[in-house]
């Protein structure tokens, strides 16, 4: 980019813009007449076929306009993310965001939202045991020996266990082994909860201390399993079928772009593969066309962030054909990311 004058960046970022909001090759005739850029048509007709030598543009067929190449978009986008504000998260998708009962949930809202709002494939991919962490923990007396276990993480998610103690307890006792347990390891996640139990319990001087002993066997007890596995939810494939097959592109080419898609969405574990390996990147991660390692998602282009869990992150992002709205996916990205982030750790925007 740093190569181009002023005006080709002008005409380049013109031609990209009308390309991918009309699907058509852009002739300089049309790029003089709508894109604002107060040049004639010869002028722009001769930057265009610099541009073309450069290897940022091409031309379908020799009488067609020109249409932006892989390199052009990664020009577009990184000259969009010069002048890019870090956005924040409504009250009102936080608020949407905060209804899910679970973290499941919750990125099942997520990557629905992205879909939604983008017009493209949305998705949110968890690590293997990805938790929120303890808000609280509630033991509430059932018949007999039986008490049930309550556990609230930061994120909404409430789970319930019954456990059975071998003996009754009252609800003032396990009120307090409740308190013992929030006061204790509150905030931590559930597997370092567990860590933190098992140091104490073996700590022999806790067992002298029969209301915290029975709080850690409680809690031992009454804690769920995480999840065992990476997990990816995906939404908006349909979404992203109606506008290959609603554009104005080649036949074949549709049909090529369809499949892959097909494809990318059936073999989870291929894309499961390359998402975490952009997990370890933090903040926005953008990789277009060319750019993917895997060949079947070259005709797509990935926006894509890091949200974060006390020290564990994930990854939020949308999936399109190389000719994208950028621009909105970014910003929804952004936000979205950012909202995760505040609801999996308890912020609000307005404190954040």
């Amino acid at each position: 980019m740093a190569e181009l004058t002023e005006r080709q960046r002008r005409i380049l970022a013109g031609l990209v813009s009308e390309y991918i909001e009309h699907g058509e090759p852009i002739s300089s005739g049309w790029l003089a007449d709508h894109a604002d850029l107060h040049l004639s048509s010869a002028t722009v007709r001769n930057v265009l076929a610099h541009l073309e030598e450069l290897g940022l543009l091409r031309q379908p067929h020799t009488s067609a306009g020109r249409v932006p190449t892989d390199a052009a978009y990664r020009l577009y986008v990184d000259g969009l993310l010069e002048v890019r504000k870090p956005r924040r998260p409504s009250l009102e998708i936080e608020a949407r965001l905060r209804q899910a009962g679970t973290v499941h949930d919750l990125l099942e809202n997520v990557s629905h939202e992205l879909s939604r709002a983008s017009h493209q494939i949305g998705f949110a991919l968890t690590p293997a045991g990805f938790v929120a962490r303890l808000r609280h923990i509630d033991f509430v007396r059932l018949e007999g020996s039986r008490v049930l276990a309550i556990v609230v993480s930061t994120a909404g998610q409430i789970t319930h266990k019954v456990v059975d103690i071998g003996d009754s307890c009252d609800a003032v006792t396990l009120s307090q082994a409740a308190n013992y347990i929030n006061t204790e390891f509150g905030g931590l996640t559930l597997d370092e909860v567990r860590a933190a139990i098992e140091v104490r319990m073996q700590q022999e001087r806790m067992l002298y201390n029969a209301l915290a002993a029975r709080a850690l066997r409680l809690a031992q007890d009454g804690l769920p399993a995480d999840a065992p596995e990476t997990t990816l939810h995906v939404q908006g494939a349909s979404l992203l079928l109606d506008a290959l097959l609603g554009a104005p592109a080649d036949r074949e080419q549709t049909i090529e772009t369809m499949r892959a898609l097909i494809r990318m969405i059936e073999e989870k574990h291929r894309l499961v593969a390359l998402l975490t390996h952009y997990m370890d990147a933090p903040g926005l991660t953008i990789v277009i066309g060319v750019e993917h390692g895997l060949p079947d998602l070259r005709p797509f282009s990935l926006v894509a962030s890091t949200f974060r869990e006390g020290e564990r992150t994930g990854t939020v992002g949308v999936i399109g054909p190389t000719r994208m709205r950028y621009q909105r996916a970014i910003s929804v990205v952004d936000t979205l990311s950012a909202a995760v982030t505040n609801v999996l750790e308890g912020q609000h925007p307005e404190s954040s």
